[in-house]
């Protein structure tokens, strides 16, 4: 048609325009008459269609488990032994994951670098790791690459040389992420938690920077030739690769292995609980409360685990799970709040969690134990139960699709003798749960009533308002038992000599991961009658900050000031401190809602012997500095108006360069605040701040004058 016959234009539009509305009618009456209302019944769960597994026993006394699947061209060896963290050494707990660790530092005749670079240039990776029960290496190669793995991996088990370089590199890793471990409040309440369950049971301990300084490389060397042994071992190979083929290259690679473990000492198991008890984990400044709620439940293999599984889903295993539509969405009191079942070779473990805000801690822990009781006590809706075998059953295949992810599901499943079709068959088994069954296993194994309760946050502000939900007893982070009288800060005051202060002015350059990013500067000076402390900080465009301390000679705060900007925002701060009091007004970050900031009007008591939070920095010239120095004091927030208990602790000391200079500096923890602050300060008088930095970023400020 052409666009130059404007009448055939015209009557094409109006015959379409017929037409569309014909066409629009018709299908609609069709389809109310050939479509069903509601979608069919789904079809009955088969079991997951893995391929055949293949096993084998090699004369040495190694397992070997073979699922060949050749869809990909990929190999996945998982090797595990029995030899976990649960057969630690009391005193020297981390003994198992630091051996685990080493395995592939030097092995055979290889460097570690050299054995990096060996798995690395085929795209392969190998790892190794020690949970509570059992030590894994994990191998994952393309097929041609094979040999070389199995080769690696013979050499890591059989042969590693536990370089004494590599030893004491990896005990300063370690003793780094320990220490930003046990500065985190959910980590303290995992750790209290485990302790309340377990008791006297190895499954309750957990590696401390002093059982870290204690493990010796001899203890590491005998632990591995004591318990990394082919007897009782089990090798799971999955992917594209045959029986026969494992086999070969197995027998090939662990020639000459021979051995069998010994008997791990019998242990008495913990005892059940019969009524609940709250342990509070008095961190003080904590914004928050971290509530754990825990019970211990069965060993592996329980006909009840499925419908536990269920139970779970339903209670806290997701966003639309119970705890979490109703503490977060309906409440509005955490960000999250879960449900988990933790699987041990010996005794399991029930939990629920929610980190919540300092002032709804009783409510939220009240509501979180009503719902743990409810899901054992209230006949289940239909909804509820098929929702949850409907996301239970539809995500397991998403969990078994690479080979490694096959490897390590089978190797979960036999070392915990869950029997050989469990895999398989964990899909139909889930299908299967009745409601009946759900009820029955949650009021078994959720507890509500019989728990140990881990609450950790500022006791002086929630002690009182929890100590009526059950029995509580209080301890500081490091598990040592407080009363409630030692949850009111006291005026302890640092005791700095004012004379040895150096009169300075710092400057820092402030490293991100290596980068420098800013600059800080900080300067203490005298006054006709005291001090005047000034500090400038500048981030690139994030922070721009400016603060003033004036004090008195015994540097006593008479006035605090701070203005600027923290990525974008003007925050400020502005505290007079006078007649005993202390009265102004703050505009600071919000610790509870990154990126938002938080005015709070000041008008308290105040005491002299409280230190200003702001010159913690400038004192630090003025303490008798030693390797066992430690001061617990009193610090006044200016921000907040808030006082708390913070210490600071030498952990050690280290040679440090700076642009500034080099030399031996003690390594010094400030903790009590939100973070972990760490100084370096100079071993030699006069005391001077070589570095800073803030533990678990990659933030540190150097010395650069």
């Amino acid at each position: 048609m052409s666009r130059t016959d404007g009448r055939m234009v015209g009557r094409s539009v109006t015959l379409n325009a017929r037409t569309l509305a014909f066409l629009l009618v018709v299908p609609v009456a069709a389809a109310a008459q050939e479509f069903p209302k509601t979608p069919p019944p789904p079809a009955p769960v088969r079991p997951a269609p893995f391929p055949p597994f293949q096993e084998a026993t090699l004369p040495n006394g190694l397992r070997l488990l073979v699922v060949e699947n050749r869809k990909e061209p990929v190999v996945s060896v998982s090797l595990s032994f029995t030899a976990g963290s649960v057969l630690d050494p009391a005193g020297k707990e981390g003994l198992a994951g630091m051996t685990a660790s080493l395995l592939s530092k030097g092995a055979g005749k290889r460097t570690a670098d050299q054995f990096a670079e060996a798995i690395e240039s085929t795209g392969g990776s190998l790892s190794a790791g020690a949970g509570s029960d059992f030590l894994t290496l994990n191998a994952n190669v393309m097929t041609p690459s094979l040999p070389l793995a199995f080769e690696l991996m013979a050499d890591a088990v059989i042969r590693p040389t536990f370089p004494e370089a590599e030893v004491e590199l990896l005990r300063t890793q370690t003793l780094s992420g320990l220490q930003v471990q046990l500065s985190q409040p959910g980590a303290l309440a995992d750790i209290a938690l485990q302790q309340a369950l377990y008791g006297a049971h190895p499954y309750s301990r957990s590696p401390v920077p002093a059982s870290v300084r204690a493990i010796t490389r001899a203890d590491i060397v005998a632990f591995h030739r004591a318990r990394l042994r082919p007897s009782g071992a089990l090798m799971v190979v999955a992917g594209d690769v045959s029986l026969a083929e494992a086999r070969r290259l197995a027998t090939q690679a662990f020639r000459g292995w021979l051995g069998t473990p010994p008997a791990a000492a019998a242990v008495k198991p913990p005892a059940a609980r019969t009524a609940s008890e709250i342990v509070l984990v008095h961190r003080p400044g904590s914004v928050q409360s971290n509530i754990l709620v825990g019970n211990l439940t069965t060993p592996p293999g329980d006909p009840r685990q499925y419908a536990a599984a269920v139970a779970n889903r339903i209670l806290g295993g997701g966003s639309d799970s119970r705890l979490f539509l109703i503490l977060r969405e309906q409440k509005g009191w955490t960000y999250g709040a879960y449900s988990g079942l933790s699987r041990r070779k010996g005794l399991g473990h029930f939990t629920a969690s929610a980190e919540v805000r300092t002032e709804v801690t009783d409510s939220a822990l009240v509501e979180l134990l009503a719902q743990v009781r409810r899901i054992g006590r209230e006949p289940l809706p239909a909804g509820d139960l098929e929702a949850a075998k409907g996301s239970l059953v539809g995500s397991y295949p998403l969990a078994v699709e690479t080979a490694e992810q096959v490897a390590g599901a089978v190797a979960n499943a036999r070392l915990y003798g869950l029997g050989a079709d469990y895999v398989q068959n964990y899909r139909v088994r889930l299908s299967e749960v009745t409601a009946a069954q759900v009820e029955s296993a949650a009021r078994s194994l959720m507890q509500a009533d019989a728990a140990a309760i881990v609450v950790v946050g500022d006791g002086a502000k929630i002690y009182d308002r929890i100590k009526g939900i059950a029995p509580t007893r209080i301890v500081d982070p490091d598990g040592k038992p407080l009363t409630p009288a030692d949850l009111v800060a006291r005026a302890a005051a640092l005791p700095f000599d004012v004379k040895a202060l150096v009169v300075k002015s710092d400057s820092f350059g402030i490293m991100v991961q290596g980068n420098q990013l800013g600059a800080m500067t900080a300067s203490l000076e005298p006054t006709a009658d005291g001090f005047r402390y000034v500090e400038t900080t500048n981030i690139a465009a994030f922070v721009q900050q400016r603060t003033e301390v004036t004090a008195d000679q015994a540097l006593a705060p008479r006035e605090v000031k701070q203005t600027g900007k923290v990525q974008g925002q003007e925050t400020r701060i502005d505290v007079v401190f006078a007649g005993g009091r202390a009265k102004g007004t703050a505009v600071t970050p919000d610790p509870e809602k990154p990126g938002t900031l938080k005015s709070v009007t000041i008008d308290t008591t105040w005491s002299p012997e409280l230190l200003e939070e702001n010159l913690v920095q400038a004192v630090l010239p003025g303490l008798a500095w030693n390797e066992q120095a430690k001061w617990t004091f009193s610090v006044f927030s200016a921000a907040s108006g808030e006082t708390r208990q913070s210490t600071l602790a030498v952990t050690g000391k280290e040679s440090v360069t700076v642009p500034a200079g080099s030399g031996d500096a003690w390594k010094v923890d400030l903790t009590g605040g939100p973070q972990v602050v760490q100084f370096w300060v100079s071993v030699t008088a006069p005391h001077r701040l070589m570095k800073v930095a803030i533990a678990g970023t990659p933030i540190e400020m150097h010395r650069i004058r």
